[in-house]
């Protein structure tokens, strides 16, 4: 296993000790030892459930600062179609794309645009019948690592096309070098993201070696910036949108479904509906699905940790935007393009198996499984750990000991006591109480 990146990181500072987050972790990748919580680095997958529900604030994203914006000759701003969610009475992109030009960017590649051709390139993979289905979609990156750490079994089931985001980084790049003379090191290719997985998925692609995204800002930090820079164009914004409906609408859940004119799909958001569609999957209860779009976030990308706007309000703003765009404007020329395929393929990664010698891990998980019996049962939390089942996974990999439970120390507890009493009443009388006995 190489060295993992996490755009998921904690404060001890700030960590009261508290179960919340290890209760909601998808991965269980997450203790509490000593009174603090401790991130469990190989399995975390970066879905920000942790920070949506830590009362604490204790778990933090890490993004780029919009000083990165310095650093370059010639800036393109890639906006999430999770963006144009963001604003009220809103009618028309173009008043965003002009925004972020006067904001300070010399290029804007729309994210939803680069969708689009996804969502056709999808289109002619399904009709050439040569994907494993259901297809499962590969656009959240979250939901691609759970799967390679949990589901290995439906790795062949991802669809083998990059993100969009990935897509119009690659495009938007190219365009900028032919139409400027400029190296590739002096522009800088910016995206606008919704979601603290998107970072991981720039320093630690899957699918491609190298991701052509130089940052990555959060919408949160770019929105109070951007509002004020929309006003000043929303008189008579330049039209540059090159989206339409089918691109804008990857932005909330059923959107990249739906673009596929195919009514065999289904499309679950938020990371426990996933697992529970995930394990369906595995245990082939779905028969009759062409496609499954999945998305860790509660109604689509729009629900991302670095956004503003609650998810469902969000999602309706979206459906007024795209009402008044054609249905699409991109599409495919007759190849899927080289450069929206992958160009390695996603490998299971080991992270919860007990051990590498499978003789050894058969051991250990007779191991684990008579010390989970010994367990209540309760998954309380109180040890530390999510659930019995990751106690006495804990004990058996040397991390944690029965004890640990609350229950078990209780019955220890009880056993000491009675064996004190016990010795106690077979000492003879004069020890018993510790004082001399009456001769006369």
């Amino acid at each position: 296993m190489g060295k993992f990146f996490h755009s998921v990181t904690l404060d001890k500072d700030s960590c009261k000790g508290c179960i919340n987050c290890i209760k909601r972790c998808p991965t269980e990748a997450i203790r509490v030892r000593g009174g603090k919580a401790q991130i469990l680095s190989d399995r975390c997958i970066d879905c920000g459930e942790c920070i949506r529900v830590c009362p604490h604030h204790a778990k933090k994203p890490i993004y780029d600062s919009l000083e990165v914006l310095e650093q370059f000759d010639y800036l393109i701003a890639l906006p999430a179609p999770a963006l144009y969610g963001q604003f009220n009475n809103l009618d028309d992109v173009d008043i965003i794309l002009n925004g972020l030009l006067a904001m300070g960017f010399d290029d804007v590649f729309e994210v939803a645009a680069a969708a689009e051709l996804i969502s056709d390139c999808t289109r002619k993979l399904l009709s050439e019948g040569l994907l494993k289905k259901p297809v499962i979609s590969s656009a959240c990156p979250a939901v691609t690592r759970l799967i390679r750490v949990r589901f290995p079994d439906l790795i062949e089931n991802i669809l083998p096309l990059i993100a969009p985001v990935e897509l119009a980084a690659r495009m938007a790049r190219k365009k900028a070098m032919e139409e400027t003379g400029l190296a590739s090191g002096q522009i800088g290719v910016i995206f606008i993201s919704p979601c603290a997985a998107k970072v991981t998925a720039v320093k630690m692609p899957l699918g491609t070696r190298k991701s052509e995204i130089d940052a990555v800002v959060a919408i949160k930090e770019v929105y109070p910036k951007l509002l004020s820079y929309m006003k000043q164009v929303e008189d008579s914004p330049e039209e540059l949108t090159r989206s339409g409906r089918m691109g804008i609408s990857w932005g909330s859940s059923g959107g990249e479904a739906s673009a596929l004119l195919n009514e065999r799909y289904l499309a679950a958001d938020g990371i426990e509906n996933v697992i529970h569609v995930l394990e369906n999957l595995e245990d082939e209860k779905f028969t009759d699905l062409d496609f499954v779009e999945l998305n860790a976030c509660s109604a689509g990308c729009v629900g991302g940790v670095l956004t503003v706007e609650n998810p469902y309000i969000a999602k309706a703003k979206l459906k007024r935007i795209r009402k008044y765009r054609p249905v699409s404007c991109n599409r495919i020329e007759h190849v899927i393009p080289r450069e929206a395929k992958w160009e390695v393929p996603i490998q299971y990664e080991p992270v919860l198996q007990l051990d590498d010698n499978v003789f050894t891990a058969m051991q250990k998980l007779t191991e684990l499984q008579e010390i989970e019996s010994r367990l209540k049962g309760l998954d309380c939390g109180s040890c530390g750990a999510p659930t019995c089942h990751a106690l006495a996974e804990d004990i058996v990999r040397g991390y944690a000991s029965e004890n640990d439970c609350i229950f078990r120390l209780k019955e220890y507890m009880q056993e000491i006591a009675h064996t004190i009493s016990a010795l106690e009443s077979a000492l003879p009388q004069e020890y018993r109480t510790g004082e001399p006995q009456d001769e006369t």
